[in-house]
């Protein structure tokens, strides 16, 4: 019995969010085609210049524009941000600094608060649980 491995393929949707770029801004061969893996490293190891080019200014996806602003993407929809933005676009919206995104920037930074403090209690459980000392089982 011979074995081959058959080459792993995505759609280029999910090459697209893989490397953090919005699909409609790629060129016309990568959106037509399938990328394989070996492909996808390839272009994250050594991205050719529009990979770079994109990455630098955009268009980007949601959840690029939601990272570099500090907020989620839920936070977008609810200021209402729909559509992939580029980096002079991003960069207006925080010199802006509207109420919506002050907003969504203290309630990002509430969320994270608390995932510590979640965090932190569990690490304190775990401690008090391997402290004690177990019941022999019958």
């Amino acid at each position: 019995m011979t074995s081959h491995q058959t080459t792993q393929t995505m759609k280029p949707a999910t090459a697209a969010k893989k490397l953090g770029v919005y699909l409609e801004a790629t060129p016309a061969e990568f959106q037509e085609g399938v990328v394989s893996r070996t492909e996808l490293n390839a272009l994250q190891a050594d991205p050719p210049q529009w990979l770079q080019e994109l990455r630098r200014t955009g268009p980007h996806p949601r959840p690029v524009v939601a990272a570099k602003l500090g907020i989620s993407i839920a936070g977008l929809a609810r200021g209402g941000v729909a559509e992939a933005l580029t980096t002079e676009q991003i960069d207006a919206l925080k010199q802006d600094n509207p109420e919506w995104l002050q907003k969504e920037r203290a309630t990002q930074a509430e969320v994270r608060k608390e995932a510590v403090r979640i965090k932190e209690k569990n690490k304190e459980k775990s401690a008090q649980q391997a402290d004690q000392p177990r019941a022999p089982r019958s």
